[in-house]
């Protein structure tokens, strides 16, 4: 794993690796403040000899009127600002660096959450309510947005600032970086997208017009945060099932546009029409291995800055693609949620004893049902705060069934320095997963991770 482990930067932020931390929305914010949870849930993989050389932060609203859902974080008030410093400060006592992803959702949003019950914002009026998928009382469903209103131009310059105050506020709370979200369908992409925008006035039109109120927004950061401060944007590389929407070609000119206007670097993304179901897992967050990164690859080729791809790329295929010159960091979502130790196990040449996602969306699905961050292997995810070991060991414990659950708690109890007995009436441990397995090949390596965890703690 030579290259994902060599020294890079972006801008004047130096990492120790090109392992990033993607940014994940986890609904643990309530009031849209940074707490004591949040601090743990990153300070677990900010060690850059442990975890990923940098963390890119959940999606953080500039604004009220920019917020997507009631329990994601903002960075618009002191207040705000106070809490996120419990965050930064936690990420750099383990020595990492983490950048803030700056976001306002535009029509996404809702008039609940908007001030006075206002209608959200887009770039045009839309009459027909959007729809998108939500899953209640396990159901997915299509269920439809608030209609949203068009942005008088007049009202732009505002957002600007928004943008300004919360990348001077990142300063302040300690952020070593600023990542301008442009992507996934939010306000900045929804001025991008053809299929969205048909506006006829300065931000309507050719690509250098839709483009205008992202180009502003990068230089009202620049101008709060310096000439030294590193700022990115992350960009749609494509927008899947969507007559008129983003392609590889505008994709490229966006690039090419933000390059020129400063920024450090380009994380590159994907988007997908939000009324097709089967799309929620073939675009930003894929499910087919390696969908973007030919379009990293081919962004790459178009600019000078530093290019940041993700989506479902396996470790082995990340070190060839960043050796060859396909793109510079890999960021990395599920994977890290599965095991935040990742990173210190493929540089102790031991992949092996990487605790493997099984790419199920358990994860992604959190966000639909507006319920907290989890995920399918890895219970403590989400519970970092909760991690806090009993100090009294030595006991004999028994466990009683050798399922995944069963699995876990056992290997779980001899870290903590417990004998374990583990117990299963058959001759085979694993449980139905060992069904599952057959169906579905990353559940047999997480059975076979399971089992080897036993072995290798000399449970009987």
């Amino acid at each position: 794993m030579t290259s994902l482990f060599e020294p890079c930067q972006a801008g004047g932020l130096k990492l120790a690796t090109r392992i990033v931390m993607a940014p994940l929305t986890r609904n643990r914010a309530p009031g849209a403040l940074a707490n004591a949870r949040m601090a743990a849930y990153y300070r677990q993989r900010a060690n850059p000899a442990t975890g990923a050389g940098l963390i890119i932060s959940e999606a953080t609203a500039i604004s009220h009127q920019g917020q997507g859902y009631a329990d994601v974080p903002g960075i618009w008030s002191a207040e705000q600002v106070a809490a996120w410093k419990q965050v930064t400060d936690a990420v750099h006592a383990e020595g990492g660096k983490i950048v803030v992803q700056l976001w306002h959702v535009g029509r996404v949003s809702h008039t609940s959450l908007q001030p006075g019950g206002a209608a959200p914002v887009a770039p045009s009026a839309i009459t027909a309510k959007t729809k998108t998928v939500l899953v209640t009382d396990g159901k997915a469903q299509f269920v439809e947005t608030s209609a949203p209103r068009a942005l008088e131009a007049a009202e732009l310059p505002g957002i600007v600032q928004d943008y300004r105050r919360a990348a001077a506020n990142a300063v302040a709370a300690g952020f070593d970086g600023v990542e301008v979200h442009a992507a996934n369908g939010y306000l900045i992409d929804q001025f991008l997208r053809d299929s969205i925008n048909d506006r006829s006035d300065a931000y309507g039109g050719s690509i250098e017009n839709r483009a205008r109120l992202l180009l502003r927004v990068i230089a009202a950061v620049r101008n709060a945060v310096g000439a030294d401060f590193p700022v990115w944007v992350k960009l749609d590389s494509v927008e899947v099932g969507k007559d008129g929407g983003i392609t590889l070609d505008l994709a490229i000119e966006a690039a090419r546009l933000v390059e020129a206007a400063g920024v450090d670097a380009i994380t590159v993304s994907a988007y997908h029409d939000t009324g097709k179901g089967k799309l929620h897992s073939a675009s930003n967050i894929p499910h087919e291995p390696e969908t973007n990164i030919p379009a990293a690859a081919a962004i790459k080729a178009a600019v000078r800055v530093p290019v940041i791809a993700s989506g479902r790329v396996e470790v082995e295929a990340a070190d060839t693609h960043i050796a060859s010159g396909k793109y510079d960091f890999l960021a990395m979502g599920r994977k890290l949620l599965a095991d935040p130790d990742l990173p210190a196990k493929l540089a102790g040449n031991a992949p092996e004893m990487i605790r493997p996602c099984i790419y199920c969306y358990t994860c992604v699905s959190t966000a639909y049902v507006r319920q907290p961050l989890r995920c399918a292997v890895n219970p403590a995810t989400g519970f970092e705060c909760e991690q806090t070991p009993s100090s009294t060991t030595g006991r004999h414990y028994v466990v009683i069934g050798g399922g995944p659950g069963g699995m876990e708690s056992a290997r779980r109890l001899a870290a903590l320095g417990h004998k374990v007995t583990l117990i299963e009436a058959s001759e085979r441990l694993g449980g139905t997963l060992r069904f599952a397995a057959l169906a579905y090949e990353p559940n047999e390596r997480l059975l076979n991770w399971l089992r080897s965890e036993v072995s290798e703690a000399g449970i009987d």
